[in-house]
């Protein structure tokens, strides 16, 4: 016992000496444990009678049950009083002065945080741009009680000037992101046109690769702005090139993906890169002259023109547009959706097909428009159909394989009582087995896509090699098929014609090369290889000259430097380079003339997935009952909720 009073002197010392910046949660334990601190959920307490040790404790905020339980475990002798304690604490735990001091206490242990005006407007601002909600949430009462109650005597911002802190915080945001693609040396877009409630926009977004890290960054998007009128190439290309020139990239886009749509490709076509290349325009003004020549022998050498014809006459430099990349995803689109329709040419083939979608069709009609055919869905396999989209490239085969998911899980039987309780006719064997045959056939395509319409982990070189494969597995598939060797055909014609130009094109071609996964590994064909390695090899040279230029020590060397004898420096680290084993894109960084080629190669991404994902967001914001939405104040709002990165809101 004399060790007990000798102990409890002790820690009542120490409990006098312990600061007293936050009220201890339970007093009447205050011999035993001093407060430490505030967890989430609990209390850290130090036990005074383990001193010198420093002993935690935590104690769940409503009850300090782990408290006694250390008791009981590490000083038993001090049991007893610890019960004591609390039962004198429970006896007068009824009175409201005991009520009102417990309240006291709380509310020194959780102190009321104040913040000033401009923290609260900064965090509707927040608010409101992360959750998409319109301006007039600030006017509503419930708004106005929340953040009264949260803060009392603080005046919510009024939407007027919501408007303008959105308009600033977005401009703040369009210069950091100026800022960030300043830094890097090559950039590729992509664009895309929107029409939602009568509106016509322009989206447009920009990718660029550390050359650092060699990770890919993003600003998801640059403009969405109104087009106004009908969409010509000529206003497309007016509309992107303001765009590129308002962020200051004009000169650095290497590359824009867009769709096949007539109105970008004649855009691209005019005003792009290889257009108001000077080769390009001085062949025109030479057979210009030919022509002229051939003209009129008896003429005095005058010829009238009309002056208005001439001005208005375009020369191709009028904008300045890069070099045009089509989007792989809508171009695999088309193979699957109208090149497959070409094996509807074999009968035996369309009178499967017709019969199995008609069926298909009938399901995805009733079960999307009836909630009693829902249900019944459900209730046989937990799961819900899936109807096809003519706007999702991957619709029809997620549908055609969530029927098949179904009969797989929950066996035919339950598929045939789906059929039989929306009054679909049943599925045969045969029928079974084609649509069975379908979705292994299109799955390669589906990963395909998936694989292309990425943003982080995928180059413009993952393109060919991609597209290679996909076209080996359809030809593997020949042998195991026994009633979709058409659609096989079909899909693989439709391949070749419309990626042809690509396997020609030298500048993807290296982009594969120039990816440490692929190299020269992804085809067999010598030719494709070639193709790509002169194209290498060529523009390694001027890198080579450019590093001479930099190490030499006058300006007369430099203008004979191409006089001296080359290292071929770029050459040897193209070999070592091929000769290297690892397949991870850090080994790019070895070789620093490879590095910076294959970052302006793989800069392009290979799909204009990125717009679509810019329109998904611009629908939620441009709902119904926001259509008369000012555009500004939309893109001002869609800018900064795609690119939060680039605004910090402290």
């Amino acid at each position: 016992m004399e060790e007990v009073c000798d102990s409890s002197a002790a820690a009542s010392s120490t409990v006098q000496n312990q600061p007293q910046d936050q009220e201890h949660p339970w007093p009447y334990l205050r011999e035993f444990f001093s407060f430490s601190g505030v967890n989430k959920d609990s209390f850290k307490m130090k036990c005074v009678l383990c001193l010198p040790l420093n002993k935690e404790i935590s104690a769940f905020k409503s009850s300090p049950s782990n408290l006694r339980k250390h008791i009981e475990r590490m000083h038993p002798n001090y049991l007893k009083n610890y019960s004591k304690l609390t039962a004198q604490k429970r006896k007068n735990g009824t009175s409201t002065h005991a009520s009102s001091s417990k309240q006291l206490k709380v509310d020194s242990v959780f102190p009321v945080k104040h913040v000033s005006p401009v923290t609260v407007n900064k965090a509707i601002l927040r608010y409101i741009i992360q959750g998409l909600h319109p301006f007039s949430t600030v006017d509503l009462p419930s708004f106005k009680e929340l953040i009264s109650t949260l803060q009392p005597g603080i005046s919510v911002i009024t939407r007027p000037t919501l408007r303008s802190e959105i308009a600033e915080a977005a401009l703040i945001m369009k210069q950091k992101v100026t800022a960030a693609m300043s830094e890097v040396e090559w950039i590729a877009t992509t664009t895309d046109c929107w029409t939602a409630r009568r509106k016509s926009f322009i989206g447009v977004t920009a990718h660029w690769i550390n050359p650092g890290s060699l990770e890919r960054h993003s600003a998801f998007a640059l403009a969405c702005k109104r087009l106004m009128g009908s969409h010509t190439f000529e206003v497309l290309a007016s509309a992107m090139n303001d765009i590129h020139s308002e962020y200051e990239i004009r000169d650095k886009v290497v590359c824009t993906t867009t769709d096949s749509g007539s109105n970008f490709l004649k855009a691209f076509r005019v005003f792009g890169v290889e257009n108001n290349d000077i080769e390009t325009q001085a062949r025109r003004c030479e057979s210009d002259d030919t022509d002229s020549e051939g003209c009129g022998e008896g003429s005095d050498g005058v010829e009238c023109q009309d002056a208005s014809r001439v001005l208005d006459q375009d020369d191709g430099f009028e904008f300045q547009l890069p070099k045009h990349q089509k989007c792989a995803c809508h171009l695999l689109n088309l193979v699957s959706s109208v090149d497959a329709q070409k094996a509807l040419s074999n009968e035996h083939y369309k009178k499967l097909y017709r019969s199995v979608f008609g069926k298909c069709q009938a399901l995805w009609n009733k079960s999307s428009r009836s909630a009693l055919a829902a249900e019944a869905v459900e209730s046989e396999s937990r799961l819900q159909l899936l109807r096809p989209n003519q706007t999702r490239w991957n619709s029809t085969f997620m549908a055609v394989d969530r029927i098949l998911q179904i009969c797989k899980e929950a066996g035919e039987g339950a598929l045939r009582n789906i059929c039989t309780s929306l009054e679909v006719p049943m599925f045969n064997p045969a029928e079974m087995l084609f649509l069975t045959e379908w979705a292994n056939t299109m799955r390669p395509v589906a990963k395909v896509l998936d694989i292309l319409q990425a943003e982080t982990n995928t180059q413009l070189g993952w393109l060919l090699p991609s597209v290679h494969q996909l076209s080996l597995k359809l030809q593997r598939l020949h042998h195991s098929l026994r009633y979709c060797d058409p659609l096989v055909d079909a899909l693989q014609q439709g391949i070749q014609t419309r990626f042809k130009h690509m396997f020609e094109d030298p500048e993807i071609i290296a982009a594969a090369i120039l990816l440490p996964k692929f190299r020269t590994s992804w085809t067999n064909d010598e030719t494709i290889i070639k193709r790509g390695m002169d194209y290498i090899r060529v523009h390694l040279e001027p890198l080579d000259h450019k590093k001479e230029l930099a190490n030499s020590s006058s300006d007369d060397e430099d203008f004979f430097a191409s006089l001296k004898p080359t290292t071929h420096e770029a050459g040897k680290e193209l070999d070592g380079y091929l000769a290297c084993v690892s397949d991870t894109r850090e080994s790019l960084l070895t070789f620093p003339a490879m590095c910076s080629l294959s970052i302006k190669t793989n800069t392009p991404l290979p799909a204009s997935a990125a717009c679509e994902r810019l329109f998904s967001t611009a629908g939620l914001l441009f709902s119904p009952k926001r259509a008369r939405l000012d555009t500004n104040n939309f893109e001002n709002q869609l800018l900064l909720k795609l690119n939060l990165r680039f605004y910090n809101f402290e």
